[in-house]
This record gives C-alpha cells, structure tokens and sequence, in this order.
C-alpha cells in the first residue's frame, strides 16, 4: 500500500478515469439549481455536465459552495485511519473557501493522528488548471517523490501552470462575485470577448480583450507561443463549457502551431461552469510564468 495519497476537489475538473487511473481522493463542492443541491462529483452521478449547461443555456440559475470542514474530515479521517498519510492540493483561495476548510479539518485531525502526516497546499489554480497541476503531481509522485518532496514540487512549480481563458458573458462571473462589476462591462461591449487569466494570487483577471470569438481563441494560443517551455513535449489541457468541437478545433491548431500531442480535452464542471457561463474555453500548460 502507498504511504500517502493526492486529496484535492472537484474544481480541478479531472475526467473521473483519470482521476481513479491517478489514485486521487476527490471531495465534491456543491452547485445548487432550483432549490436542488448536486454534489460536483466528476462521475456526474448527480448531474452530468450535458445536462448542466442545458439548463444554464434554458436560464437556469445556479449557486455553489465550498467543500466544508466536516466533509474534509470524514474523508481525511477515513485515509489517516488506513495508515496513510495525506497531500491535500486545494482549489485557490482567492476563489472559494475550500483552502481554508482543509486546513482546519487538518488542524482538527493532528491530536487524534500525531504519527501521520496531512500537508495542505492551496494551489492558487482552478478547473484543469488545479487538474493539470494535479495530474503532473501524481506523475512525480509514480517517480518515487516522497510526501514532503512531493509538497515541496508543488509549490514550487504551480506557479508555472498557466492558466489562460476566454468567456461569452462576463456577467456570470460578476454574479458570483470572481469580477468586478466594471470588467464585466467588457462583456457587454458589441462583439468584444474578455482574455483573461488565473494571476500568482489565484485570481482570476482580465488581460486583454478580443474583437470576436475567433480573435480570442487566437489569443489564447498565442500565449501559448509566448510562455510554454517546450510546448511539443508536454502534456496540454483544453476545457470547455459545451463547446466540444471548438475545443477540438482548438486542439488541433495546438498541435499544428506547437507539435503537442498530448492534448487532454474536458468539460468545465457545474461549479466553475456556474461562474463563467456556457462557451468558455481555457487552456492550461507549462510556462515560464502565468
């Protein structure tokens, strides 16, 4: 049996194969529509992404919340209780509560747990940008990594995952409170379409806007050309908000423009999806900086 295990949440956005294929213990947030609660796990047992942003592009409204202590304790509770220690990588803080959340349940558990080991990092990244970071944690950690090397890489590195996006309606971000009213403005403007990126504090910001659709995602791979080391070795991740042929279009350029092969392609779960809105695309690789 393996000494520690990766925890981390929903909002990295992880195909649930990859997620059982990489070992991962993922805690489900929670989206809320109709009065109805739906645990965002990555299997989509409560609500699957299709049917999701059905009922957002209809005009459904949703809200989220955070993985609250009490559910970080049970599942940490359950790993510690195997004799297994645990590398908790979190949604960034600047985003959601999630973060903090982990870290008291981590406080709450040491008494009863004095020989084992939980380390709770905030990754300050978000949807497959936390899920690539993740994703590359659990490949240094097939390598051999130790918990504490394993935490250390991590934060050194996620400052290195480059987070770069593009939203239809700045106003679902400014519901949920991630813009300001102002930067939402943008989205209103005729045919102007907000570049934005996850900054080094985990926010999410503005960077540049594009006349038209096709003008942004042009952006978003110029990026790319600016900041990914070696782009034609790493592996690539693509999410999308119930665009999946445009994300594939988007995939290919990648491979034309760069030779990346590795390109993994997702859905944006319920509650990203639910601050960003249907027709977001991000892209997220290795760079120089964010």
């Amino acid at each position: 049996m393996q000494d520690y295990i990766i925890m981390t949440d929903s909002c990295c956005d992880l195909t649930d194969q990859m997620a059982r294929e990489l070992e991962l213990e993922v805690l489900p947030l929670t989206m809320t529509m109709d009065g109805k609660e739906y645990p965002n796990t990555l299997d989509g047992r409560y609500i699957t992404n299709e049917e999701f942003y059905k009922r957002l592009r209809a005009g459904k409204t949703s809200t989220t919340a955070a993985a609250n202590v009490g559910q970080f304790e049970d599942a940490m509770r359950t790993v510690l209780g195997r004799g297994q220690d645990i590398l908790c990588l979190c949604f960034s803080s600047a985003l959601s509560t999630t973060y903090q959340s982990a870290v008291i349940a981590a406080e709450n558990l040491a008494p009863d747990f004095p020989e084992r080991t939980i380390r709770v990092i905030d990754t300050l990244s978000a949807s497959r940008g936390q899920g690539l970071l993740v994703y590359l944690a659990a490949q240094k950690k097939k390598e051999g990594l130790t918990l504490s090397q394993l935490g250390d890489w991590v934060e050194d590195n996620k400052l290195h995952v480059c987070h770069w996006f593009t939203v239809d309606d700045l106003n679902f971000l400014k519901r949920g409170g991630r813009v300001s009213a102002a930067t939402a403005l943008v989205g209103t403007m005729l045919s102007i379409k907000p570049v934005m990126h996850t900054d080094n504090e985990g926010r999410l910001t503005l960077v540049g806007k594009a006349r038209g659709r096709k003008a942004s995602l042009k952006a978003l791979l110029d990026a790319i050309e600016r900041l990914a080391i070696e782009p034609e070795k790493q592996t690539m991740f693509i999410c999308h908000a119930d665009c999946e042929e445009e994300a594939k279009q988007v995939a290919a350029e990648i491979q034309r423009r760069f030779g990346t092969t590795d390109i993994r392609i997702h859905y944006i779960g319920p509650v990203i999806g639910s601050h960003t809105g249907p027709n977001t695309m991000g892209l997220f690789f290795v760079g120089t900086e964010r």
